[in-house]
């Protein structure tokens, strides 16, 4: 849902009036002033009543003497909510900004007060700074259409749902384990299960024989949606002429990226999202440094692991991949100088080094048409 790069947009004029929304799952608490240093109206509204929010945002505007069509900025933290109430509130005519949480400024006191009062009027505050010019005060998260955020959800759900089976799998393995018996594979468990013993000869007792069907009902239902959702991503892949289903086309070409990489780098970052440049790449899924500096003392502390956590988990995998099926390329060839005679943890912290170059270089594939460096296309 949130990215951690920064806003490709520029900073508007400063509106007349600026309100801040802690949104909630019962109410949704309103922090708005005209300017900084003005003592906030604050106002609590129901979730989810939009005709409540903006008739508060209309007495707002009489509150403070503003003109009916006065313009107002407004922000919320990017969660549970995710980008409808953006939406909503753009009909409305409000500028909005959905922000990154891990973003906010906080005290760094040991023990800190935190209210939605407290956080409302921070955040309040911060979004004056922000339109004053101050645009690192906080990270804006770039918003997808509808169409681009629903392109999504196939491969979230196909990921989702490998997960759900993957556990109900363990689940079963573990309750035969408890009985000592062990399955290297579950194919076929319900011929099996009448068959397997105890230590002692005797069967399963009848109370874990029916929980270990009922969870293996789930696994077989899980993996029929596992297959179906595959078919679908298979069929787009193959017939879909949408700018998604165009560039996962062009980025499964290359050797070492199947479809699942493919389809998900393309969803996730590179079918809707403009990057500037190299930075922008690897800022939006948490793979740049994060150095700690005071007087004398420096040191690294790794990746910030901040941003879109699928696209990094996947490019990592991939670049473990890359080396294998791409060994002439520059990138591995770059690899293999920097950290292939280094010990497991210096090729471990190579290999995310080599996952953020990775991704810049199918970037500008994408941009230029022209691979990366040595690298092969499939036959």
């Amino acid at each position: 849902m949130k990215t951690a790069a920064t806003p490709n947009q520029t900073v508007t004029p400063a509106p007349a009036m600026c309100i801040s929304i802690e949104t909630g799952a019962k109410d949704w608490k309103l922090f708005m002033s005209t300017g900084l240093g003005q003592h906030p109206r604050e106002r609590t509204v129901p979730a989810r009543d939009l005709e409540r929010l903006k008739a508060e945002i209309v007495r707002a505007r009489e509150h403070f003497g503003l003109a009916a069509d006065a313009p107002v900025s407004s922000c919320y933290e990017a969660g549970r909510d995710g980008f409808w109430l953006h939406r909503a509130l753009v009909a409305m005519g409000v500028a909005n900004q959905v922000i990154d949480s891990s973003s906010i400024e906080v005290p760094r006191r040991k023990r800190r007060a935190k209210t939605d009062r407290v956080d409302g009027r921070s955040l309040l505050r911060m979004l004056w700074r922000y339109h004053n010019g101050e645009t690192k005060v906080f990270q804006v998260v770039n918003v997808p259409s509808e169409e681009e955020e629903d392109a999504r959800q196939l491969h979230r759900a196909l990921e989702t749902t490998k997960k759900d089976h993957n556990r109900l799998v363990c689940r079963i393995k573990g309750l035969l384990a408890t009985q000592g018996i062990h399955l290297k594979e579950l194919s076929g468990l319900e011929e099996k299960l009448p068959r397997l013993r105890l230590w002692n000869g005797k069967p399963l007792p009848q109370g874990l024989l029916t929980r270990i069907g009922n969870e293996w009902q789930k696994a077989v239902q899980l993996k029929a949606q596992i297959s179906e959702l595959g078919k679908e991503r298979r069929r787009l892949l193959k017939e879909a002429k949408d700018q998604a289903s165009e560039c996962a086309r062009k980025l499964i070409q290359l050797r070492a990226i199947g479809e699942n990489a493919g389809w998900m780098f393309s969803t996730e970052l590179f079918a809707w999202r403009q990057f500037r440049n190299r930075r922008q790449v690897g800022g939006v899924v948490g793979l740049t440094g994060t150095p700690y500096q005071s007087g004398d003392e420096a040191r690294e502390q790794g990746i910030s692991k901040a941003g879109n956590r699928w696209v990094r988990g996947m490019v990592i995998e991939i670049a473990w991949g890359w080396l294998r099926y791409q060994p002439e390329s520059e990138l591995s060839q770059w690899y293999q100088r920097r950290f292939g005679h280094g010990n497991s943890r210096l090729r471990r912290i190579g290999i995310v080094a080599l996952a953020r170059r990775m991704l810049i270089a199918l970037w500008r594939y994408l941009q230029t048409g022209t691979p990366p460096a040595g690298a092969l296309l499939k036959g």
